[in-house]
C-alpha cells in the first residue's frame, strides 16, 4: 500500500467536504437576510443525510463490484457492500485502502445534492427538501455516479468495472466519455434537477429582475473562496495519486476559474456598467464547474480558453430565467448546468489526443454529448417527478405570507442576525 497516495486521497476528501460549508456561505450570502438560515441548513442537511445514506447503501449502488470487462447499466446494487461491510479490508497489493476511496466519493455525493438547493431558495420547506434529497440521491445520484465513476480503479479485483458512460461507450465507439471529476455526474446532474425543482415550486413572490438582491456579498466571496480551495481536492484528488496528472489538474483548477472570473467581470461591465463582487465569485465558480470534467485532459492554455468561454457564456446564461420565466433563485442552471455542458462538450474538440483538433475526428464530441444529455434528461425527469409528488402530498413550498415574512423563523425558529438583545 502506498501511504503517500493514501494520505493524498484522504486530504483530498477533507477538502471536498469543506466545499459544502463553503457552498452554504456562497448560497447564504445570495439570499434574503430573513432566509439565510434556511438556505445554509439545506447544505448542512445534505451533509448529514447523504453521509449516512452513502455508508448504508449509496456506495453499494455507485460502485457495485462487477466482473472485469462487463458493463453495468443502468442500475445495480452490491449487497455485499451494504454498510461498507465488503470494503473494510485492504486487499494485498492495493494501492490504497478501499475506505479511502469510499470517503472521497462520499464527499462528491454530499456536494452534488447540496448544489440543487440553490434553485429553490427563499421558499422551500426543510423537511420536504430532506425527503427530496433522500429520494433523488437514491434514484438519481448514486446510479449516475456509477455510470461515470465506476471505471475500474486498481489492478486488483477489489475494485469494480462497468460504468457505461466511460467503459461501455469505449466498447462501442473506441473512446469513452471523459469526465475526470464530475462534469456530468455532479454539475449537469445537479443543474438539471435544479431546473426541475424550480419549475415544480414556481416563482418567488415578486419575482422579477432586480427584485431579489444578495443580502451579504462578503459571505458570497467567502463561500467562493472556500469552494475554490476545496476544488483542488475535487479535481486533483480525482487522480487518486499524487502524480503528474494530479499536478496538471491542479494547475488547470487555477487557470480556468481565474480566466472565467475575468470574463464574467468584463461581460458584467459591458452589460450593466459595473463589475461586482458577486460577479467575481460567480465567474470563478463557473470556471471551476467547466474545468471539472476537463482538468486532466487539457493543456493549461486550453484551460484558460475554456475559462474565458465559460465565464462569458454563464454570465449571459443567468439571464435566461427572466426570458423563459422560471425562477432558479441562485442560478444553479445558469452556472452549473450550462457550465457543466460547456466543459463536457469542450473536451470533444480540445481533449488531449482524442479531441477534434488532435484526432481530426468527431467521435469524442459524440460520446461527450451522449453522456451529457443522457444525464441531463435522466436527472431532470426523475427530479421533476419526485418534486411534483412531494408538492402534491406533503407540500414543498412554504406559504406566500411566510415567504414574504422570511422563512428562517417559521421553519427553524432562528434569525440569521440578532441585532438587539430582547432582554435589554
Amino acid at each position: 500500500m502506498d501511504q503517500g497516495n493514501t494520505a493524498f486521497i484522504l486530504i483530498a476528501a477533507a477538502l471536498v467536504l469543506l466545499m459544502t460549508p463553503g457552498l452554504a456561505f456562497f448560497y447564504g450570502g445570495l439570499v434574503k437576510a430573513k432566509s439565510v438560515i434556511s438556505m445554509m441548513m439545506m447544505s448542512f442537511g445534505a451533509m448529514g443525510l447523504i453521509g449516512v445514506l452513502w455508508v448504508l447503501y449509496g456506495y453499494a449502488i455507485a460502485f457495485p463490484a462487477t466482473e472485469e470487462g462487463t458493463t453495468q447499466f443502468p442500475w445495480a446494487i452490491d449487497f455485499n457492500e451494504l454498510g461498507l461491510s465488503g470494503v473494510l479490508e485492504t486487499p494485498e497489493g492495493a494501492a490504497y485502502p478501499p475506505l479511502a476511496f469510499v470517503a472521497f466519493q462520499a464527499t462528491f455525493a454530499i456536494i452534488t445534492v447540496a448544489l440543487v438547493s440553490g434553485a429553490i431558495a427563499d421558499r422551500a420547506k426543510f423537511g420536504s427538501w430532506m425527503v427530496f434529497a433522500f429520494l433523488w440521491s437514491t434514484i438519481v445520484y448514486f446510479p449516475v455516479a456509477s455510470w461515470v465513476f465506476n471505471f475500474g480503479l486498481a489492478d486488483d479485483a477489489s475494485f469494480s468495472y462497468g460504468g457505461w458512460i466511460t467503459h461501455g461507450m469505449q466498447d462501442v465507439f473506441g473512446v469513452g466519455a471523459i469526465d475526470f471529476a464530475g462534469g456530468t455526474a455532479v454539475h449537469i446532474n445537479a443543474g438539471a434537477a435544479a431546473l426541475a425543482l424550480a419549475l415544480v415550486l414556481g416563482k418567488r413572490v415578486g419575482f422579477q429582475k432586480g427584485a431579489h438582491v444578495p443580502h451579504n456579498p462578503p459571505f458570497v466571496l467567502l463561500g467562493a473562496g472556500l469552494l475554490w480551495f476545496g476544488w483542488f481536492g475535487f479535481n486533483a484528488g480525482s487522480e487518486l495519486a499524487a502524480d503528474g496528472t494530479a499536478a496538471l489538474a491542479f494547475v488547470n483548477t487555477i487557470a480556468a476559474p481565474a480566466a472565467a472570473l475575468l470574463a464574467w467581470l468584463v461581460v458584467e461591465k459591458i452589460k450593466d456598467g459595473k463589475p461586482t463582487s458577486v460577479g467575481a465569485a460567480s465567474g470563478a465558480v463557473a470556471g471551476l464547474v467547466a474545468i471539472t470534467p476537463a482538468c486532466a485532459s487539457l493543456t493549461p492554455f486550453w484551460a484558460i480558453v475554456l475559462g474565458l468561454v465559460a465565464g462569458a457564456v454563464c454570465a449571459l446564461a443567468i439571464e435566461l430565467k427572466f426570458k423563459l420565466g422560471f425562477d432558479d433563485s441562485l442560478d444553479v442552471v445558469g452556472i452549473h448546468l450550462v457550465g457543466g455542458l460547456i466543459g463536457t462538450l469542450y473536451l470533444g474538440i480540445f481533449a488531449n489526443g482524442t479531441g477534434l483538433i488532435y484526432s481530426g475526428e468527431l467521435t469524442q464530441l459524440l460520446v461527450q454529448a451522449i453522456a451529457a444529455f443522457a444525464v441531463l434528461i435522466y436527472s431532470f425527469v426523475l427530479a421533476y417527478v419526485i418534486g411534483f409528488a412531494i408538492e402534491k402530498t406533503m407540500g414543498f413550498r412554504v406559504k406566500n405570507e411566510d415567504e414574504v415574512a422570511g422563512i428562517d423563523t417559521v421553519v427553524h425558529g432562528e434569525e440569521g442576525y440578532v441585532l438587539t438583545d430582547a432582554r435589554g
